[in-house]
């Protein structure tokens, strides 16, 4: 019996036929290999580390990251010394022209205040008719406080604590004007009412404007040392990127010599320069400024400080004199023993003998301590007049009192008129000594921080071009 041949096996046979035969002549083709795949895991990071690996395993490599290295270190040493120069010049700028100015205003709204309650106190005292000269005086007290009143506003930050007491001052000055006024009415008609509202008026003064007027010129007065503290803080960063810069700058130029025997690379050299001379400058500058303003703290601000304090405590001394013989022991002190008027006249010129013998202490020169000395020879002479006018007073000779303290020769008045001329002279004399020293300081830190970004850029450039001299021997 005759099968049917296997179809399956067939299939194979013809499956495992040979290939036709290659042409004669053409040679044989290889086989495309695969396409290469980085190897897993290698990133760019990773390929960033091989590259910078290979690179500083050669010279040129070493010599192209030590010159960016170079350049950075001295370009950051200019900018940072550029940016803590100017806000430490920033801060000097600000001690001449904002921060002493208006301490300087805070001081002298008190001033005026003081002398303004002083001088109505007199003008009381003088008679139903108030002369012309005392209205003067006091109408140009109040309007030099209300001027400083606007310029101290619209230089202080509204959420201050001077903002809040400027605030005060221009809510309560206008009811002591009107106090005033009320007094001065009522003594043109001879009623005893006028005294009343004069001691009113010296209450609000004591209680209020001066007490706000005194916590304006504390607040002006410690911005002004935080300025002053401010400009002269050293730049301890910008010192310490210089000196790491230097040391690298001489390292890399040792390191040129030992690997080639060559003295000097120009570029390196003109970098390490430039190093040098922003480093000395700004050695020199805060060094100078800081000099200006030690200069300036104690041989003006400090005076400047007691100074006031003397002439507030003259003004305060006068107003007391004056109410002692409008009020005729009508208040006496807590204790119910003495007259309250007299007993704060005695303080306040304990508080001027004190603070005169400390202006003179401070006094650098004949120039400021002439004044101080002659306010003080008539402090003296005010004290031996007021005596006097007491014993009359006391005595029951109240007109001869009266004339001890405000006549024209002879007068307590007088000698506080001396001793405020005095006192003024020795003011403006310690204004100029702090406006020069630290004008000086702030002018020695000018033109830093210009020079210091242009060095850094130009000594940067130096070290490329000094390392670029160097890669070009491989090329």
């Amino acid at each position: 019996m005759t099968y049917p041949p296997n179809a399956p096996a067939a299939s194979a046979a013809q499956g495992t036929a040979t290939a036709p035969a290659r042409p004669g002549g053409v040679p044989a083709q290889p086989s495309p290999a695969p396409a290469a795949t980085p190897p897993a895991g290698r990133g760019a990071w990773a390929v960033g580390r091989e590259r910078l690996r290979e690179a500083a395993t050669t010279e040129p490599g070493r010599l192209q990251i030590l010159g960016a290295v170079l350049a950075l270190l001295v370009v950051a040493f200019g900018a940072v010394t550029a940016l803590e120069v100017t806000d430490r010049a920033s801060a000097a700028d600000d001690v001449v022209s904002r921060s002493q100015p208006l301490s300087a205003d805070a001081a002298a709204i008190y001033r005026s205040l003081a002398d303004a309650d002083t001088t109505a106190a007199a003008g009381f005292l003088a008679g139903t008719l108030e002369p012309a000269e005392s209205r003067a005086r006091y109408a140009r007290d109040i309007t030099t406080a209300s001027l400083l009143l606007v310029k101290a506003a619209a230089n202080t930050d509204g959420s201050s604590v001077s903002a809040r007491e400027i605030a005060t001052l221009n809510e309560q000055l206008p009811r002591y004007t009107g106090l005033i006024e009320r007094a001065r009415a009522a003594n043109r008609q001879g009623l005893p009412l006028g005294g009343a509202y004069l001691r009113y008026a010296n209450a609000q003064m004591s209680s209020s404007l001066l007490p706000a007027a005194e916590r304006l010129y504390a607040a002006e007065t410690e911005r002004l040392h935080g300025d002053d503290d401010s400009a002269r803080a050293w730049p301890y960063l910008s010192l310490a990127l210089g000196l790491l810069a230097l040391g690298v700058l001489v390292w890399a130029q040792r390191r040129n010599y030992v690997r080639t025997n060559r003295v000097f690379n120009h570029g390196l050299l003109a970098a390490t320069a430039a190093a040098v001379t922003v480093l000395l400058w700004l050695l020199a500058a805060h060094t100078v400024t800081r000099t200006d303003l030690n200069s300036a703290r104690a041989h003006g601000q400090e005076s400047l400080q007691v100074l006031n304090t003397a002439r507030i405590s003259s003004l305060t001394a006068r107003a007391n004199e004056n109410l002692t013989l409008v009020a005729r022991g009508a208040v006496l002190t807590e204790d119910g023993k003495n007259d309250k008027y007299e007993a704060d006249y005695t303080a306040s010129m304990s508080a001027l003998t004190t603070a005169l013998a400390e202006a003179r202490e401070l006094a650098d020169d004949d120039t400021g301590r002439d004044p101080v000395a002659d306010s003080a020879a008539r402090a003296a002479e005010w004290r031996e007049r007021h005596k006097d006018a007491r014993a009359k007073d006391e005595a029951g000779d109240y007109e001869g009192a009266l004339d001890r303290v405000v006549g024209a020769k002879g007068s307590t008045g007088q000698s506080f008129d001396q001793v405020d001329a005095a006192l003024e002279r020795a003011l403006a004399h310690e204004q100029t000594e702090f406006t020069r020293s630290a004008g000086n300081a702030r002018d020695a830190l000018t033109a830093l921080p210009l020079g210091a970004a242009a060095l850094g850029i130009l000594g940067a450039a130096g070290a490329v071009l000094g390392i670029n001299r160097r890669l070009s021997e491989y090329r």
